[in-house]
């Protein structure tokens, strides 16, 4: 039984096949579209589980692909991992904040793409969380209707600003933010949040957790996210 419908939208032939060898692997049904254009057609036609697009696309290039699924009544669910070249650090960012889930940079190892597929496939089938409830991310414990953080069972003083960063974080770990959106997501009561000071409240939200500070990763050139758990 196919665990899912792959949509690998990419130019390059080695890659759709090598990525369409490692689908079937794993038990996924794979597509494939070598055109932005062919790659929406059977987007909206299979609905699938998830889509692997490349952004270095010719004609209809991966940031309008990505801009047409997120704006669709009907795709803009589906999950989505963009492919792009090393070093295009500007790339990622525009990509994750027109919508995609995770990036992997070229050349890769398809062992790692599976392996990103099969996160962003689990974090996608997540039910929503009640606000109230406790979070519980390692051995980070955040309760919103106290506002209160503890850190190894130990109470944590954290600014209105940073326990609203550590909250965005941890209730969504693996998934990497830019500094941008987590202006966008987390409004500063006692600091004025930019992109710049973004970086000012990660350290200060680090020294105060402790042996714990290393749960905040950070992303090189893009942003931030909270260390998935095993």
């Amino acid at each position: 039984m196919s665990k899912g419908t792959i949509c690998i939208v990419e130019d390059d032939e080695d890659i759709r096949e090598i990525l369409e060898i490692q689908l079937k692997r794993e038990g996924y049904t794979p597509l494939s579209a070598e055109s932005g254009e062919k790659g929406l057609r059977l987007i909206r036609e299979h609905q699938p589980a998830l889509v692997v697009l490349d952004l270095m696309l010719p004609g209809m290039d991966g940031f309008d692909v990505c801009r047409e699924i997120r704006a669709s009544k009907t795709m803009r669910t589906i999950p989505i991992l963009m492919l792009t070249a090393r070093g295009e650090e500007a790339d990622i960012i525009t990509g994750l904040e027109l919508g995609a889930d995770d990036y992997v940079t070229k050349p890769f190892s398809p062992r790692v793409v599976i392996s990103r597929i099969k996160s962003v496939l689990r974090r996608s089938l997540r039910t929503p969380e009640d606000p109230d409830r406790i979070v519980e991310y390692g051995r980070i414990e955040i309760d919103p209707p106290r506002h209160l953080v503890k850190v190894n069972g130990e109470p944590v003083d954290l600014t209105a600003t940073e326990y609203k960063l550590l909250l965005f974080l941890c209730k969504r770990p693996g998934w990497v933010f830019t500094r941008q959106q987590i202006v966008d997501n987390v409004q500063g009561e006692d600091y004025p949040v930019t992109d710049r000071s973004v970086d000012v409240q990660v350290v200060g939200l680090r020294k105060k957790l402790g042996d714990q500070a290393e749960m905040i990763e950070t992303v090189r050139g893009v942003g931030y996210r909270a260390r998935e758990l095993s």
